[in-house]
């Protein structure tokens, strides 16, 4: 099977994150993870070289936040007297435009940088923003991957440690806040959800709320049982979200749709719920992986959320091995 590279990288949001696994539709289907990776020079090699080109999209929302979006994950950013601080650092090869991304929202300088969790599309940046002046601060299980070479399965891809300076210096277990350019900020550890290192950053006054990659907005996602992550804990996580949020509250997602809503967030975790519990079903009754596919347990939602990476056989896959 052969893939060409336009049509890969053409896919809207494709650089936005390192999720491996099905990596583009052709005629004859979509690919595995192995084949994805037998790809001349591999997913994660396309990704950057994705990023590397692809404009950075600026998201005013209120209370000096702002949401950028064209380099890896959705990144985050407040302003204000105590500097620019970040939320996720994108990959690190989309630096030209990241940097002229920040430098149009101000001068401050960058002081803080918050990661969401380990994965490779938000936190390929933090060497270059901590040489920048950042201070990296992240939850524990975050620290714990980056400071080894951590395999992720469905990847099919082996990364390495990060360098001295991308590593956090400061972590937590639960919650941490912080007070910087007159917000508070909370952050909040939900457990096993899409990786078992998952935070959610809350910018109280604001009403704002980064969830990461809890949260794909319109597509379906992707779920790292190499690192912890289950379906029921991402519908833990959405449940979560959607108890520490109201109607008004301005929802930033890691993927997919950058800047979302209560509303869609609910949709979000219905469809898991449903899906969820469509696989189970056919997976007690004895069917297969592969015969669970070819049920189509996703079909009510393809639609909306199968038109991405993940697309339906994929995601099914890989609600099948948590259920």
């Amino acid at each position: 099977m052969t893939v060409s590279k336009e049509h890969l990288l053409s896919r809207r949001g494709f650089c936005l994150c390192c999720i491996g696994g099905a990596a583009t539709a052709t005629a004859g289907g979509w690919l595995t993870p192995r084949q994805a990776f037998a790809e001349a020079r591999g997913i994660v090699s396309l990704i950057k070289d994705s990023a590397a080109t692809s404009p950075i999209v600026t998201h005013k929302l209120r209370g000096n936040i702002s949401a950028l979006e064209g380099s890896g994950g959705t990144v985050a950013v407040l302003t204000g007297p105590d500097g620019k601080v970040l939320i996720d650092a994108g990959i690190g090869v989309s630096r030209p435009q990241l940097t002229k991304a920040l430098a149009d929202l101000g001068t401050e300088p960058i002081t803080h940088l918050i990661n969401t969790h380990w994965h490779f599309d938000h936190i390929d940046g933090n060497a270059w923003l901590n040489a920048a002046g950042a201070k990296i601060i992240a939850q524990d299980n975050t620290l714990k991957y980056l400071s080894q070479v951590q395999r992720v399965e469905d990847w099919d891809y082996n990364f390495l440690a990060q360098p001295q300076g991308g590593i956090p210096t400061e972590t937590f277990a639960g919650e941490h806040s912080l007070k910087l350019n007159g917000s508070t900020i909370q952050l909040r550890h939900y457990g096993p959800a899409h990786t078992d290192s998952d935070i959610s950053v809350t910018f109280s006054e604001a009403n704002v709320v980064h969830v990461a990659d809890t949260f794909w907005n319109g597509i379906y996602p992707f779920i790292d049982y190499s690192t912890g992550g289950s379906i029921d804990g991402m519908i833990a996580a959405s449940d979560a979200n959607l108890a520490a949020t109201a109607e008004d509250t301005i929802i930033i997602a890691g993927h997919g749709k950058a800047v979302g809503t209560r509303a869609e967030l609910r949709e979000f975790r219905d469809m898991l719920v449903a899906i969820r519990d469509n696989v189970a079903a056919l997976k007690k009754q004895g069917r297969s992986r592969e015969e669970t596919v070819a049920a189509k347990p996703t079909s009510a939602f393809d639609a909306k959320f199968g038109n991405f990476v993940i697309d339906p056989g994929f995601f099914t896959r890989l609600v099948y091995q948590g259920v």
